[in-house]
């Protein structure tokens, strides 16, 4: 019991991520992973069953979520669009979704291998160490994966296509000497 309990909050930091990216808010956020781990914490009959700690607590997050967001329907009185519309001003983030929906394409066009370490080391926050246990692959493939996915994504987010990416990755043609060159070498 104490061991799935530590395990549990082994998982708050990508709890919070996730929360976050959920409402947005920090301090609604913090609430969220609190409700959630009240809901983990009291279901202690159930704590046999999980095989996956993480996609539990994930799994109750987004359930947490959904309660929350019907919970606010439900107190949020019906008003005319006209006198709520000025609450809908949207502040000018465009920039900032337009490269999140970049990087999202670039990531995309990565091979599975290189994107599943460039996840697992920047989203998750795992070190080299626990990519290469986790995925049982030796330490130096985990960095050259990972060194070939960064600049495939620096290509990408400057602007170049896939068809630059490729050629990139391709060594420069070879120049044949010729048999005179040959002779004097």
């Amino acid at each position: 019991m104490h061991d799935l309990r530590s395990s549990f909050e082994d998982h708050i930091t990508g709890l919070r991520r996730y929360a976050r990216s959920l409402v947005g808010d920090p301090g609604e956020s913090d609430d969220l992973v609190q409700e959630c781990m009240l809901r983990a914490l009291s279901a202690s009959h159930l704590w046999p069953q999980i095989r996956n700690v993480r996609a539990y607590l994930f799994t109750v997050l987004h359930h947490a979520h959904v309660d929350y967001r019907a919970d606010q329907r439900k107190r949020l009185p019906a008003a005319p669009l006209e006198q709520v519309e000025h609450l809908f001003h949207a502040h000018g983030n465009q920039d900032v979704r337009l490269e999140l929906r970049d990087m999202s394409r670039a990531l995309a066009m990565l091979s599975a291998e290189q994107r599943k370490i460039v996840l697992l080391i920047a989203i998750d926050g795992l070190s080299y160490e626990e990519v290469s246990r986790r995925l049982s692959i030796p330490i130096g493939t985990v960095m050259s994966r990972l060194f070939r996915a960064r600049e495939t994504l620096r290509y990408l987010m400057a602007g170049r296509g896939q068809k630059d990416v490729q050629n990139a990755k391709k060594p420069p043609p070879r120049r044949v000497k010729s048999v005179d060159e040959l002779a004097a070498a």
